[in-house]
């Protein structure tokens, strides 16, 4: 907390840094809910028009479609003709997570000024103003998530208490940090901690980025390959104006998810695409599918190619190249701190796609295709291997390419 303690601290003077902490942060909360359900309701309004311009249904089913896929995004999942969808569209939940930033850190520079000042907190007193702005902002969040329940009936039935607790957990895990940025408390307090700490984190981060990188171009790849296939799935389905927005939206929003089922597949562990199927670079395994774009990209069934047992060696690689980069941010000398930094780095990164991969999947329509997912405990296992030999080496390679620099630049 030196920064605090350094000067007294000013207090901003505007109307918006006025305003009274236990009404602006459970404001903020709702306004972030909003935010992010608008474009949803909009698309959906677009689809309801576009069908047959209006002409059947009202305004207000759309505007619940609207609801019901925020809740979605959120974990509710809902039912189709009595089959049940529960996989969370990781679109929409990067989307409403993304929006709940941007308006946490707004929160965060508005309420900036609350809170002791640098004497009081030189005298002991404790800085309450982030955990309670957190708090209401969660509040705010999550009581909108709640009404938003309101929008399921006994046909759609999503699971309203899950969506709300997604909600607010959320609202916590997001918005948190970013209330703390925004009121420049989060650089203080990373201050105080061992060089080690945001070292490895940054480590964790990197590798983490690229893995889902070199996932994302895996899944680019195999879809130019197979575009004809993917556009002929259009053709099949004949869809009419509203339908193809449909299928769009539908596509962009497991985008996400679909990265996450390629990562799976880069780390040996690879999916299923409904029950009794398996998608792996030493195995495929499939049966009928549902016709929708991004199953274009599956490889062919039957004994893969030879050529895609390499790709096992992918994740270590991009690993490896993760922690060295994140490495130049936070440079070390040490074969014993690059080593660590590397390796538990890579640890923690395999831990998040194991929670990604958990994520990821769920039912998406009735019969065998209620088990569409990636194989989560075995891409964990595989990813704490790869991750973390990659990072290991990544670790030392950095290293000695840091000490090879602190020799040459010494003076003789």
């Amino acid at each position: 907390m030196t920064s605090l303690l350094s000067a007294p601290r000013t207090r901003p003077v505007d109307a918006r840094h006025r305003r009274p902490l236990w009404v602006a942060a459970p404001v903020a909360g709702v306004l972030a809910g909003l935010v992010a359900l608008l474009p949803l309701v909009v698309v959906s309004l677009a689809g309801w028009y576009l069908a047959d311009g209006g002409g059947h249904g009202a305004p207000r089913d759309a505007l619940r479609v609207g609801a019901l896929a925020w809740l979605a995004a959120h974990g509710s999942g809902f039912h189709v003709q009595g089959a049940a969808v529960t996989v969370l569209p990781l679109g929409l939940t990067l989307w409403s997570g993304w929006v709940v930033w941007r308006t946490g850190h707004r929160l965060g520079d508005a309420v900036s000024g609350h809170g002791p000042d640098a004497d009081r907190i030189a005298d002991g007193e404790r800085d309450w103003t982030v955990p309670l702005a957190t708090l209401l902002f969660a509040g705010g969040y999550a009581v909108l998530g709640a009404l938003l329940t309101l929008a399921g009936d006994a046909r759609t039935a999503p699971d309203g208490s899950r969506a709300v607790l997604v909600a607010l957990t959320l609202a916590v895990l997001v918005g948190g940090p970013a209330i703390a940025t925004g009121s420049g408390r989060l650089p203080v307090w990373v201050a105080t901690l061992p060089e080690a700490v945001p070292a490895t984190a940054a480590a964790a981060v990197a590798v983490l980025r690229w893995h889902l990188l070199a996932a994302a171009t895996l899944l680019l790849v195999a879809l130019a390959l197979d575009w004809p296939s993917a556009a002929n799935v259009m053709s099949q389905l004949g869809t009419s104006p509203s339908g193809t927005l449909s299928m769009t939206v539908a596509s962009l929003v497991l985008l996400p998810n679909a990265v996450v089922f390629s990562g799976s597949y880069l780390l040996g562990a690879g999916f299923t695409v409904g029950t009794g199927t398996l998608v792996t670079p030493m195995a495929v395994v499939l049966g009928p599918l549902p016709l929708f774009p991004l199953l274009a990209a599956l490889p062919d069934g039957g004994e893969p190619a030879a050529w895609t047992a390499y790709l096992l060696g992918v994740p270590a690689v991009v690993a490896a190249v993760g922690v060295i980069r994140a490495q130049r941010r936070h440079p070390t000398t040490r074969w014993d701190q690059g080593a660590l930094r590397g390796c538990v780095g890579g640890a923690l990164a395999a831990l998040a796609f194991g929670l990604l991969a958990r994520l990821a999947g769920g039912a998406v329509g009735p019969g065998r295709m209620q088990h569409v997912a990636p194989f989560a405990s075995s891409a964990l296992v595989y990813a704490i291997a790869a991750f973390g030999i990659g990072g290991l080496v990544g670790g030392l390679l950095a290293t000695a390419w840091q000490r090879r620099r602190a020799r040459a630049s010494s003076p003789e």
